[in-house]
Parts: structure tokens; C-alpha cells; sequence
């Protein structure tokens, strides 16, 4: 499966586009600011949640028209196409439609998994636990789709406690009522994102591959059990903090280097592009053995931090039959390793994208 054409209207510095791909990889370049990015995340849109960027539907409006955008995405699956749409008018929610009928964010995940790799994720290990908790569930969410949905209805039941704290609220049945709705969605996650580490490991252990193997692990910050129970008996405390203190929105995802036992925030720069770039293909593996479809792939600026052989030996692992990647990069010799086996796209920032895309 693989999007063999993309149409862009109003969206970012696009004004009305289409590209089309022939499944190999594509390696887009061109000039900072040219407008590469946009076109990785207008795909990512087309799974659950606000894409590579995390940005507000009225945000993704090409400016000053601010009319609204709309992305369509042809996907060629095997003896079938589908016809993916995602909008916003007028500041409006984001819509989804799929083969011309109403559907849910959830449904396109059922549909198409997406990852990406971006450059402000190279970060991701010496920075706050938050963003490696959203890393880790964004890859959960290609395994289970339907994660985003009992990830919402916890951090809703939370804020809703969290709001009796601040209201001086002490009637017990208020509490128990979101307690257990937290404990149940908590219970979910929690089997969740196990499954994924346990799918990531196995598809680290069997992989021929020239990136490093990352030992992983959750914090036990965020396993608490019945959290049901235990939420109960920290209400005490969490009423004197002001919020909540357990449970798995303080879960953290921790890393090794583990050939080396070295933790990940210790290693260097490259040796951390080098962990997550390998987790994002041992997250591709994975889907492709549970599922028997392989994602597409959204690597933005990936040749930063990687030497000529290392980009070498990720192009020789994302040319695998059936997975779509698409990568972004200042110069088109950033990609010649990749030679015949990718399609390239040339972004001019004299002449916009939407007549500046040449396939070579």
C-alpha cells in the first residue's frame, strides 16, 4: 500500500498542487523554506491526530486567504484504491472522508499507518519525559488505532478530577465516578504500550541492519497497577499537589544504546539520530510482520547527523518492496546513494511548489 497521488489546496504555501508517486521512495529538495516539510506533513494528516507538526486545524491555512484547506491523498492498495479526503473551513474542526464517506480520524488509522521522523525530535532524549511519551505513543497508535481515543478519555477524566482539586470539591462519588473511568482507560494504555515494546524488541532481535538496537523500557513512574485503587489512595496527596501524580500520563520511555549499555541521553548526537532512526524502521518491521502492510515513512531532513555511509545503509533499508518513504534535504547529493531506486522531487523557492516539482 502506498499514496500514489497527493492534492494540496490552500494549504500552508501551497496553493493548489498535485503530486504524484510511483511507490519508491522520494527524496525531495530544494532551498530552506522552500516548502518541503509541507508536503510530509499534509500525509501525516491523513492519520489520527493534528500530524508532524501538532498544529491547529486554523493553523494549516495557507495565508492571508485563510479560507480554509482541504488535502486529498490517492492510496493504491493491492486489488484496490481508496480515496482519502481531510479539510477545515473557517476555522472549523477537521473532517475526514474516506471513498467519499463521512469517517472517523480513527478509520483512517485502520487504513493507512504513518511515521515520520523529524528534525525536532533529535532532542528526544535529553529533553522532558512528555515528548517521549507522545513518541511512544504515536507508535502505539500505528499497532492500535484505536490508543488515541483511550488516551483522550484519560487526560479528560484527569482534567475533570484535577478541576475538583482546584474547585475544593470533596464529595467521594465525584471522585470515584472519574477515578474509574481513569483506571479503565489507564488499563488500555497500559496493555498498549507493552504490546508495542514487546513488537519493537522482536523486530530489533530478527533485523539484519546497520543501526544500533535499543534497549527499551518504561519508567515505573507510570505503573501503578489498579490505578483505580491507587488514585484513591493518593487523593490525599494529589489534593495538596493540586493534580494528579500517577498513572501513565507520567510514564517515560526510556532508551539504551545497548550494545554499548550506554543510556540514550548520554550517547552522542549522532548516536541518538542513529536510535531513533533505528526504532522508526524497527517500528516499520514490526507493522509489515503484524499487519502485512508497511507504513509510510516520513523522514524530514534525515541526512542531518548521518555520515555518507550511514545514509547509504538507511536508503538500502527503506528500498525494501512495498514501503513508501519520503525524505526531505537541502541538496539532491544528500540522496545519491540512493540512485534509481527513489523518485526525485525538486522544489524551486523561485517558483513555488506548485510548478517547481520535477520527477527525475
Amino acid at each position: 500500500m502506498f499514496v500514489s497521488a497527493l492534492s494540496l489546496s490552500h494549504f500552508r504555501s501551497h496553493r493548489s498542487t498535485r503530486l504524484e508517486f510511483d511507490g519508491r521512495p522520494v527524496a525531495i529538495f530544494g532551498a530552506n523554506g522552500a516548502g518541503k516539510t509541507n508536503i510530509l506533513e499534509a500525509i501525516s494528516l491523513f492519520s489520527p491526530g493534528r500530524g508532524l507538526r501538532r498544529a491547529a486545524a486554523d493553523e494549516l491555512a495557507r495565508k492571508p486567504e485563510a479560507i480554509g484547506w482541504k488535502l486529498t491523498a490517492e492510496v493504491s492498495a493491492p486489488g484496490a484504491m481508496h480515496q482519502l479526503e481531510t479539510w477545515a473551513e473557517g476555522g472549523g474542526a477537521r473532517q475526514v472522508r474516506i471513498d467519499g464517506k463521512a469517517a472517523s480520524q480513527i478509520a483512517l488509522g485502520r487504513l493507512l499507518r504513518v511515521l515520520w521522523l523529524v528534525p525536532a525530535m533529535d532532542r528526544l532524549w535529553i529533553e522532558a519525559a512528555e515528548g517521549r511519551r507522545r513518541f511512544l505513543d504515536r507508535m502505539t497508535l500505528s499497532f492500535f488505532p484505536e490508543h488515541g481515543e483511550a488516551v483522550l478519555n484519560y487526560e479528560k477524566a484527569m482534567r475533570d478530577r484535577n478541576r475538583l482539586f482546584r474547585d475544593e470539591v470533596s464529595d467521594p462519588h465525584w471522585f470515584s465516578a472519574l477515578e474509574a473511568r481513569m483506571g479503565e482507560a489507564a488499563a488500555v494504555i497500559g496493555a498498549n504500550r507493552a504490546a508495542t515494546l514487546a513488537y519493537l524488541r522482536e523486530a530489533q532481535a530478527g533485523a539484519v541492519t546497520a543501526f544500533p538496537v535499543a534497549g527499551l523500557r518504561l519508567s515505573e513512574a507510570g505503573e501503578t497497577g489498579d490505578l483505580t485503587g491507587a488514585l484513591a489512595a493518593h487523593r490525599p496527596r494529589d489534593r495538596a499537589a493540586g493534580r494528579t501524580l500517577i498513572g501513565p500520563h507520567r510514564t517515560d520511555l526510556e532508551a539504551e544504546f545497548a550494545i554499548r549499555q550506554l543510556p540514550a541521553q548520554q550517547c552522542s548526537t549522532g548516536e541518538q539520530k542513529a536510535l531513533l532512526i533505528s526504532l522508526i524502521l524497527a517500528n516499520a518491521r514490526a507493522l509489515q510482520a503484524r499487519t502485512g502492510q508497511a507504513p509510510v515513512l516520513l523522514l524530514d531532513e534525515v541526512a542531518a547527523h548521518l555520515d555518507a555511509a550511514r545514509r547509504a545503509a538507511l536508503y538500502d533499508e527503506i528500498s525494501a518492496p512495498g514501503l513508501q518513504a519520503l525524505m526531505t534535504g537541502t541538496e539532491a547529493q544528500l540522496f545519491d546513494s540512493l540512485g534509481t531506486r527513489g523518485q526525485n522531487l525538486y522544489i524551486s523557492e523561485e517558483g513555488g511548489l506548485s510548478r517547481a516539482a520535477e520527477s527525475a
